[in-house]
């Protein structure tokens, strides 16, 4: 584990009425009046913006930084202002011309308020980032930069199309950023209250409000609890670039991290580029997410595990060709070694698109630990094999493929839904999918003595409970510009991703809307979902998302 350190900074807030204030205790910590609105002050109430000094022409670094941030210079087209280490009560970052902030060491938004809620020493924070904002690591440190938002906190960080919030290296700031650059700072944590499974104190069930765990590496940071519809906040129209810090084999720092994040967090719109670990890593929790671009991974696109039990929809996911990792699944699906510790993983992913070009790896997704899940109007292209199901343990039958002791709950046929001693539904799901693979479509591996073989899993695919999967597609024909819709999937009945919602009768929100086509682009002309990934996107040798989107290695400067 690494060690991080922590900066003595005084935050410097202002009230409703603008009036300064200074709250602060002296030690690491920073302060902020509470529930005013805050940070970074206007120099008089009637000034037009923000900005203590005039508009910079586009292109030019500001001459000063905001109230309550250290000043670190001129970083290329930007003046480099650090965020403190500690964020408590309610925090703005407004988007100044000229001013990109530094994110130096591990910066946490709240202190941990615990599985409960309510935890001794435990504070709530709120830090609301405006569209536009860039924050950068501090390459020139020895230690992990990452933002860390703990439990009981939030962060509203809503960009918009036309000016997305970015999370980038020090390095991209710079200018010296490549189209092969990754790992270089550690990326976003958010840390929930949600239930999970991998409980680290023992005689503990999975999700008890003392269920929780330490986000993988950051030594102290602490998930999971009781609370399925916590709230971490929203992440809208969000660039994360060249993340995921590897810090020892098997602990690593991702793009994004959900460690129990409940079903009120919101995310959608996000790309994650080049991580050097995985794009997206849930551990447990509820949250669903929605309009994904995830390019360049080097580990796995997404994954997921620990008891999440969620939704997502409308995603890309490209990864790296030339992959130095050798287990990077486009999908890998687990439970940590814990094949039936509750709640069971269970989730569901609808209208996506997936290319893996590595031969590196055995196959393009990995589901084992006795997870379960669903797929929905799905395009996966890879040179290997399509699925490596794995059970690591026979356990009146293997683990991931037996059959299940539940039904899960789905608004068409109208079924509410049951949950039998072990949540287990089942071997995996799979409706409307075209899969173009190698010339092997299933690989076996063998855990703990036990093996899914190749004709098992067929025989998992072509189960009477699925529908419309050609496992026998063509690359060729898969896909067109990258990413779009081709002849191949095309050729597919598609299905209504809707009638996989959970009936009402759960007190459970509707997620999925009827997308009628395979993969996560619409080939219809005019539909919104034709274009959804224009604009607030970055564009590189992994993938182009059209000339509305700058490219991944340049920054906006206006």
């Amino acid at each position: 584990m690494a060690s991080f350190k922590r900066l003595s900074l005084i935050l410097m807030t202002s009230c409703a009425g603008g009036a300064m204030l200074s709250a602060c205790d002296g030690a690491t910590s920073v302060a902020s009046p509470g529930e005013g609105v805050i940070v970074v002050p206007a120099p008089t109430p009637a000034a037009p913006t923000p900005t203590p000094t005039p508009t910079p022409t586009p292109g030019t670094p500001a001459a000063s930084c905001p109230s309550g941030t250290i000043d670190r210079g001129v970083i290329g087209s930007f003046r480099g202002c650090r965020i403190p280490s500690l964020i408590t009560g309610t925090t703005t970052l407004a988007k100044l011309p000229g001013v990109a902030y530094e994110i130096n060491g591990r910066v946490n938004v709240g202190i941990d308020l615990g599985g409960s809620g309510s935890a001794p020493g435990g504070q709530s924070a709120i830090l609301t980032v405006q569209p536009g904002v860039i924050f950068y690591a501090n390459e020139l440190d020895a230690d992990n930069d990452y933002l860390l938002v703990n439990r009981g906190s939030r962060i509203l960080a809503e960009g918009a199309e036309s000016a997305p919030i970015i999370f980038t290296s020090g390095q991209n700031l710079r200018g010296t950023a490549t189209d092969e650059s990754q790992g270089q700072w550690g990326g976003v944590i958010l840390a929930g209250r949600a239930p999970i499974s991998n409980c680290n104190t023992g005689g503990v069930v999975g999700g008890d409000a003392a269920c929780e765990n330490v986000v993988e590496g950051t030594g102290t940071a602490l998930y999971g609890g009781n609370a399925p519809a916590d709230d971490s906040g929203v992440m809208r129209y969000v660039q994360i670039r060249y993340s995921g810090t590897i810090l020892a084999e098997g602990v690593e720092l991702q793009g994004l991290t959900l460690g129990g994040t409940g079903y009120g967090t919101q995310l959608d719109h996000i790309q994650i580029h080049n991580s050097s670990d995985d794009g997206i890593e849930i551990f447990g929790g509820r949250t669903n997410l929605k309009y994904l671009a995830i390019t360049g991974a080097d580990d796995d696109s997404l994954d997921y595990d620990v008891g999440w039990r969620g939704m997502v929809q409308f995603m890309i996911a490209i990864q790296k060709p030339t992959n130095t990792q050798s287990d990077n699944y486009l999908l890998e699906i687990d439970s940590n070694g814990a094949e039936d510790a509750l709640p069971r993983t269970w989730g569901q992913i609808a209208n996506f698109t997936m290319v893996q070009t590595t031969t590196g790896t055995n196959a393009a997704i990995r589901i084992r630990g006795g997870a379960d899940g669903r797929f929905i109007n799905g395009i996966v292209t890879t040179p290997q094999a399509c699925l490596n199901i794995v059970a690591g343990a026979d356990a009146g039958g293997k683990t991931t493929i037996r059959a299940g002791d539940s039904t899960p709950s789905t608004t068409s046929p109208l079924v509410t839904g049951s949950l039998g001693p072990l949540q287990d539904y089942g071997a995996p799901l799979f409706h409307s999918l075209y899969f173009a693979c190698g010339a092997t479509k299933f690989a076996a591996s063998t855990v703990s003595g036990v093996t899914v073989s190749a004709d098992e899993q067929r025989a998992v695919v072509e189960n009477a409970r699925n529908s419309n999967v050609n496992i026998n597609g063509i690359i060729g024909d898969a896909l067109t510009a990258q990413y779009k819709i081709g002849t191949g999937p095309a050729g597919v009945t598609a299905a209504n991703a809707a009638n996989y919602n959970p009936a009402p009768a759960t007190g459970l929100a509707a997620f999925f809307v009827n997308a009628p086509y395979l993969g996560a682009v619409s080939p219809t002309a005019g539909d919104p979902n034709a274009t959804w990934f224009e604009r607030w996107t970055c564009n590189s040798n992994r993938a182009n998302f059209g000339t509305a989107s700058g490219n991944c290695t340049a920054l906006p400067v206006n």
